[in-house]
């Protein structure tokens, strides 16, 4: 496996990854703009809008027969926050041209189609066809009405509301009714050429192939068009100290309450998101994690606990699904398990456990092409080169001691519990 990084023009980037474990190459484009509460729904509708029709291509069917013909190929797009940024998404998988009957160029055939998705769109009279805003804009008020449907994703949003209440990750990557429903076919056309003159552009190719893909990009006509933009993608991290966690009970009717516990990493060291990995690890995430044997197997307290790291905010999220009247019980036992930590109250065999599966994690990466994409796109916005192999290494050098000093700067921000 070879990834490739060049710059197609300023704030441009085009990747390359080779490799021969597929039987399909799959290409990506990202359009990342800094989460604005107004401009996270445009933002959201906009990806729906543009995967509806081409200038070539004016309906869904036609690029769905375009796709078919192309031997089945695959196409996708959604919109994902990453960190304070609001990241739009295209992927289309496409069968390596070794593996088709008769020699044809598939791959310059599929990603054209991609590019012509993202910047070449179907408009009428300097808009988007309003009936295909209209649809969307429903189906979208339809996903926002939904959230609270999936109670332990509402609460997990919730919770990151609470944490973030005046900051850009604490908006709801898919925007807000009140603002979906002011906005024209003109307004998200005028938006969609805002994004293309300032969005940062990585565009990626994964697979094998005959011809340079990286031509193809250069010489196709959208993004000849395209200007150089200044994209510098700074992540903002810094947080103050919260004296005493916030504790925020929402009402709902539900019959299991969901607790949410976020916890920033106060720490600035050397390796930091890799040791805070791996306290996570130890903290929450498998089976053999101490919230989980201490919170649900010895205590019976949760059906389920467990804890996420989100590295490009450097916070921790602990999740709980438990009995109504057993919040407090069970907050304390995951308090407890914090301060464990901080007195080293773990042993090797914690450690070598948390790594392994670390490494498992790891080896995954190069197994699904859109899982490798993802990691080398994280390490762009976050201004980073480790290869795969570096990564596994930082894992391996850590200590205990390095566990305990990032412990000892973890720090509940918010409690948050849905309840009846």
């Amino acid at each position: 496996m070879k990834n490739q990084k060049r710059e197609i023009k300023e704030g441009i980037q085009f990747h390359e990854i080779t490799t021969n474990k597929f039987k399909t190459n799959l290409f990506a484009i990202f359009l990342s703009v800094p989460l604005t509460k107004e401009e996270v729904t445009k933002n959201a509708l906009l990806t729906a809008v543009l995967r509806r029709g081409t200038k070539d291509l004016p309906s869904q069917e036609e690029i769905s027969k375009n796709l078919e013909e192309m031997y089945g190929a695959g196409f996708d797009c959604g919109i994902e926050k990453s960190g304070d940024y609001h990241t739009i998404k295209f992927y289309l998988e496409i069968i390596n041209e070794q593996f088709l009957p008769e020699k044809e160029n598939l791959s310059k055939k599929g990603l054209e189609l991609l590019l012509s998705i993202a910047f070449n769109p179907y408009t009428e009279n300097n808009a988007f066809k309003e009936e295909y805003v209209e649809q969307e804009k429903e189906k979208l008020k339809q996903i926002i009405e939904g959230k609270i449907d999936n109670k332990a994703n509402y609460a997990l949003e919730r919770c990151i509301e609470e944490m973030y209440p005046n900051s850009p990750y604490g908006l709801y990557k898919y925007g807000y009714i009140e603002d979906l429903k002011t906005i024209t076919a003109k307004d998200l056309y005028e938006h969609y050429l805002k994004i293309l003159q300032n969005s940062k552009i990585d565009i990626f190719a994964s697979g094998q192939f005959q011809e340079k893909v990286e031509e193809i990009v250069k010489e196709n006509e959208n993004i000849k068009k395209l200007q150089p933009r200044n994209a510098n993608m700074e992540l903002e991290n810094k947080k103050e100290e919260r004296q005493e966690p916030k504790v925020v009970t929402d009402h709902m009717q539900v019959t299991q309450g969901k607790l949410v516990i976020g916890l920033d990493v106060l720490a600035e060291m050397p390796n930091m998101t890799y040791i805070t990995m791996l306290y996570n690890t130890i903290l929450g995430v498998d089976s053999n994690s101490k919230l989980f044997q201490n919170v649900r197997e010895k205590a019976s307290l949760a059906y389920v606990c467990s804890s996420n790291y989100i590295k490009r905010k450097q916070i921790i999220m602990i999740r709980a699904g438990i009995e109504i009247e057993n919040y407090e019980k069970a907050l304390d036992i995951i308090k407890e398990q914090l301060e464990d930590m901080k007195q080293g109250k773990f042993n090797e065999q914690e450690i070598e456990s948390a790594k392994n599966l670390i490494y498992a994690t790891i080896a995954n990466i190069e197994e699904e092409q859109d899982t490798e994409i993802s990691y080398y796109f994280g390490q762009e916005l976050a201004k980073s080169n480790v290869t795969i192999e570096q990564y596994k290494q930082k894992i391996e050098e850590i200590t205990k001691e390095q566990v305990v000093e990032i412990a000892n700067k973890i720090k509940i921000n918010t409690i948050y519990f849905l309840r009846d």
